[in-house]
């Protein structure tokens, strides 16, 4: 199989194969234990001007005794440059506002990718579970009573320090439909406890164009910026590290105080509350595609709102979509209002614990 290599446009090199009908991608990732910052504004709220009042310190807060605060051990998913896992994959710039996520992994209709997965953490056993493309048994990551043996129940759990190959194939029906954009937006995410995995962050998204309506490093051709939001209350309460962050950092809490608890769920975008998210820049007449998905319990009902300008979602202009948990929306704006404005959940809870940010749109030339 011929091998042909792309310069993107994050300038870094991806290696490409051809196949039959497309392209075989290659990704490297790797999950890793990393202590995340929520608010790394903290004492300052930056959406208001002014340092937290005592409300919103009951979420961001911490003291060292009871509370754990903003800062939390988790495992992220990381990408890495090749096989040998020895040098991150650069972010570019446009891409820092995918904060807590995974990297971006792209396809397009009729293409094969191969996720090469290794678990860096140190004692944790997980996986890498997509929604929406195609795959047989050895590359469903998720272990359950399902009538399989051997290398199929491979992919059920890979252990710290070891490596597993995923092949996930990008039928038509992974690809977006007749009512859809140029491109859409897929989950994936770690399924060996999935509530335990999601909520110590290990989710990321996948962006599938339609067949030859995308650049060469699957790039949809007919839009100008790209973001990716994710709108979750992480429960920290759930997650896999809870234990571990109560010891180094709330040594005196106790699990099944009320008010612990609700410290513990980060109303969040991209793992950010309070306007923390950076990097959501856009330059006056530009065409941007949003992506936008949810994951959660049943309080992860959310109701994305953008001040300031509207988008076309399934055809419609609306400013505000709804998201229940694993929602996978994708929508498009042209940026034609400058300003700097709110994007935010409208549930009245979500907001009041910070499930907010802004997005910036630069005054210059129209181009649509």
């Amino acid at each position: 199989m011929a091998g042909i290599c792309i310069f993107l446009v994050a300038l870094s090199w991806t290696c490409v194969s051809s196949a039959a009908q497309g392209t075989v991608r290659h990704y490297y990732i790797a999950a890793e234990d990393t202590l995340w910052d929520f608010a790394p504004s903290y004492p300052d709220n930056p959406m208001m001007g002014r340092p937290f009042n005592n409300s919103e310190r009951i979420f961001v807060g911490g003291n060292g005794r009871d509370r754990i605060g903003h800062r939390y051990k988790k495992a992220l998913y990381r990408e890495y440059t090749d096989a040998s896992f020895s040098s991150y994959k650069t972010r570019p710039q446009e891409w820092e506002h995918l904060g807590i996520l995974g990297p971006v992994i792209r396809a397009s209709v009729g293409d094969t990718i191969k996720v090469i997965f290794k678990n860096n953490t140190v004692d944790k056993t997980l996986t890498m579970h997509p929604h929406g493309l195609s795959y047989d048994k050895a590359s469903e990551g998720s272990p359950y009573n399902d009538g399989t043996s051997g290398k199929d129940k491979l992919d059920d759990g890979v252990r710290p320090g070891e490596t597993y190959t995923y092949t996930w194939d990008v039928p038509e029906s992974a690809g977006p439909g007749p009512d859809d954009p140029d491109s859409i937006v897929w989950l994936y995410h770690s399924h060996t406890d999935e509530p335990a995995d999601t909520n110590a962050g290990l989710i990321g998204t996948l962006i599938i164009s339609r067949k030859d309506r995308a650049w060469p490093d699957g790039r949809p051709k007919d839009v100008d910026r790209e973001f990716v939001t994710l709108f979750k209350i992480f429960d920290e309460n759930a997650s896999l590290y809870l234990r571990e962050n109560m010891a180094a950092f709330a040594p005196e809490a106790e699990m099944d105080d009320e008010d612990f608890i609700e410290s513990n769920l980060m109303h969040s975008m991209n793992g950010y509350v309070y306007d923390n998210l950076p990097g959501l820049v856009i330059n006056q007449g530009e065409k941007v595609r949003w992506y936008v998905v949810a994951l959660g319990t049943e309080v992860d009902l959310h109701s994305a709102h953008w001040h300031g300008n509207t988008v076309l979602s399934s055809g419609q202009r609306t400013d505000v979509i709804e998201l229940m948990p694993a929602s996978m929306k994708t929508v498009t704006m042209i940026a034609d209002n400058p300003g700097e404005w709110m994007f935010h959940c409208h549930v009245d809870d979500h907001i009041k614990a910070g499930m907010m940010g802004r997005y910036i749109i630069r005054p210059g030339k129209t181009n649509h």
